[in-house]
């Protein structure tokens, strides 16, 4: 391993902005001392593709984690263009592997025979150890899973976030809804005081 300060040279005479072609160093010790602070590339946000906001109105959510997915080419470009529903989807597992049901990915304009069923089941990527946590939780009575966004990581990583969610009785949505009207009175209340209003 190179010290630090030949390891930084070498990185101001190679004049790259590619962290990796720094090689054996560690970069993230020079960002702290202040060395290289120039070398270090931006990275994307994360962009989110779609939202399932109707999940959070129908479940509880008790869990969420990300999850990749396999996407053909022209579903990655749809993706890309924020053409997906996850209105309806869900997830299950079947065979030990995680697929995800009744998202519907719009076929791409400019994709002939390429397109794929916008409806097909697409796989989700995630640990075999995870994958048997799931199968334990959805287990329980009542629990599912459900997509809550599908976002483009770093700009480039189709992901889904996934929730353990448990389905909402007709009570529960009424309560829900008394809560945030209330919350919205107090804060239109706060407004006003704020403003002198009364």
């Amino acid at each position: 391993m190179l010290p630090f300060a030949a390891c930084a040279e070498r990185g101001r005479k190679e004049k790259t902005r590619n962290t990796r072609s720094i090689g054996e160093c560690h970069l993230t010790k020079f960002v702290q001392k202040g060395i290289i602070a120039a070398e270090v590339e931006n990275v994307p946000e994360d962009k989110t593709v779609a939202q399932n906001r109707k999940a959070r109105h129908e479940y509880f959510i008790l869990d969420s984690f990300e999850t990749g997915i396999v996407l053909s080419g022209t579903e990655i470009k749809s993706v890309r263009e924020g053409r997906v529903n996850l209105k309806d989807g869900f997830a299950a597992v079947e065979k030990g592997e995680l697929w995800l049901y009744n998202v519907h990915i719009s076929p791409y304009e400019k994709g002939t025979i390429y397109n794929k069923d916008p409806m097909r089941a697409r796989k989700l990527l995630v640990h075999k150890s995870d994958i048997r946590r799931l199968v334990e939780k959805t287990r329980e009575k009542g629990l599912t899973l459900v997509p809550l966004k599908m976002y483009l990581k770093e700009g480039r990583l189709a992901k889904v976030e996934l929730a353990v969610a448990k389905g909402k009785q007709l009570h529960d949505k009424r309560d829900s809804a008394a809560e945030r009207d209330a919350e919205r009175a107090m804060s239109r209340a706060r407004r006003r005081e704020e403003r002198g209003e009364y």
